[in-house]
């Protein structure tokens, strides 16, 4: 438990001081385009640590994470509509919703903003809504916009907390850290699990 604490006291560490760094915002924007589209793990964990180290700045990290993420989308969506019967079907496979995608795809037709909203502000893994949206053809000028404001809502209400409260948030994580990491790592587990139940 030790080390793993240490270790995680590490890595909060390196992202603390990242924020002063200016390679930090090219990592957290590469993190953010790779999550929509094939990478597991959310900015998030660049983005709340970096905004703790600099409150002022939450407001660029979170527009960097938006913008990145939309552009990661798109590519998501490419590899839905374009690349399906290989490379998205391979990853929409690998996360284990390879039987779902047909009801997801049907549920379009009627739905298809209100699930970009909703799925883009939850835990759930941004990069299967994006890469079912290419496969199931829906609009790409109005994918974009849900995506924008999905994205941008999520990551925006974090810089708001973070600017706020952020000394106060930062105290309790630093008190606590390998409890908050747990809670993050559940979190996004269940993320999966919420998706794989409800596609």
């Amino acid at each position: 438990m030790v080390v793993h604490r240490a270790m995680l006291k590490r890595i909060y560490d390196w992202c603390i001081s990242a924020a002063h760094k200016p390679y930090a915002l090219w990592i957290m924007g590469a993190v953010a385009f790779a999550e929509s589209s094939f990478f597991p793990v959310p900015p998030d964990v660049m983005l709340i640590p970096m905004s703790l180290a600099r409150p002022e700045r939450a407001w660029l990290y979170a527009s960097i994470c938006t913008a990145t993420s939309v552009l990661g989308g798109m590519l998501g969506y490419a590899i839905g509509a374009l690349l399906y019967d290989s490379v998205g079907h391979w990853l929409i496979q690998f996360y284990g919703l390879g039987g779902k995608v047909e009801s997801f795809r049907a549920s379009y037709a009627e739905w298809g903003a209100v699930i970009i909203l909703v799925k883009g502000l939850t835990p759930i893994p941004y990069k299967l809504v994006t890469i079912t949206s290419g496969f199931a053809g829906y609009n790409v000028g109005l994918f974009v916009l849900c995506s924008i404001v999905a994205r941008g809502g999520r990551f925006f209400i974090a810089a708001i907390l973070l600017n706020r409260y952020g000394e106060w948030i930062r105290v309790r994580i630093e008190r606590h850290l390998t409890l908050w990491v747990t809670i993050g790592v559940v979190v996004l587990i269940l993320g999966f699990v919420v998706a794989y139940l409800l596609l």
